[in-house]
């Protein structure tokens, strides 16, 4: 046991590794994490841009920080795969009989999601330098929104290993990714909330992708982000926390 917990940073860097050469092997992850984010944001500024009023000309300053929200979302269903993956072959048995710490390797699926998101993050942001996205932003800035950016997607992928680790067919294991992808599109991801009905603006201004959409834009824009990068924070760390104690639980009773 000692010797288990002495080496529980290194056990759960060789499961990182295994993990993202899974990720780096299956095209459709690169193309569904990376290449239909830039497409969205392709599509959102120079096809529909023209017609969307947001107060602003430069369209791809504001749709942004919700292209990255949505890189984010796209990934979650292949944590719950992944892991569903796992139980279903016995990998989980096979590790639990060798002298390395239990929770390394959900903890190298969630880690997986951070780095894998955080590369296909630079590359979107890369592309909307392209596109004409300039920021004042600085440093400290940049790194307050690699921060939501990182809660956030931690969030998701320990919700998503609930869903992996409990689901009892492939289909069950990814539906966790369905609802997370509206979020973004009923938020101010697109358009200000204001210019929405009712009942659906009293939802959007509601729910966390809104919170943390306005926090980095406010972030990116260098303006002052009020009171939303609290209730950004907020969001991001409950559900995070629910997540990794539910996911948790749920790992213990498969092993």
């Amino acid at each position: 046991m000692e010797t288990t917990r002495n080496y529980f940073f290194s056990d759960m860097a060789v499961m990182l590794g295994r993990s993202m050469r899974h990720v780096f092997r299956s095209m459709d992850t690169i193309i569904t994490v990376a290449i239909m984010p830039i497409a969205l944001m392709l599509v959102f500024v120079y096809v529909l841009g023209g017609a969307i009023k947001i107060g602003t000309d430069n369209y791809v300053n504001y749709l942004l920080p919700g292209i990255l929200i949505i890189a984010i979302a796209n990934s979650i269903g292949y944590v719950s795969y992944r892991l569903f993956n796992d139980v279903q072959r016995g990998i989980f048995e096979r590790f639990n009989s060798m002298p390395i710490a239990r929770s390394a390797a959900i903890w190298g699926h969630v880690l997986t999601s951070v780095v894998s998101n955080a590369i296909s993050i630079a590359v979107i942001i890369l592309v909307a330098l392209l596109m004409g996205f300039r920021s004042p932003a600085g440093i400290l800035s940049w790194l307050a929104v690699a921060g939501v950016l990182m809660l956030f997607t931690l969030a998701l992928a320990w919700i998503a290993a609930i869903a992996g680790l409990l689901a009892k067919s492939v289909d069950g294991a990814v539906a966790i990714a369905y609802p997370i992808h509206f979020l973004p599109l009923i938020s101010s991801a697109f358009v200000p909330t204001d210019t929405m009905p009712g009942p659906v603006r009293a939802f959007a201004e509601n729910q966390p992708v809104t919170s943390i959409v306005e926090t980095i834009r406010a972030l990116l824009s260098n303006q002052p982000v009020g009171n939303e990068i609290w209730v950004a924070l907020a969001w991001c760390i409950g559900i995070m926390f629910l997540g990794y104690v539910f996911a948790m639980r749920a790992y213990k009773k498969q092993i």
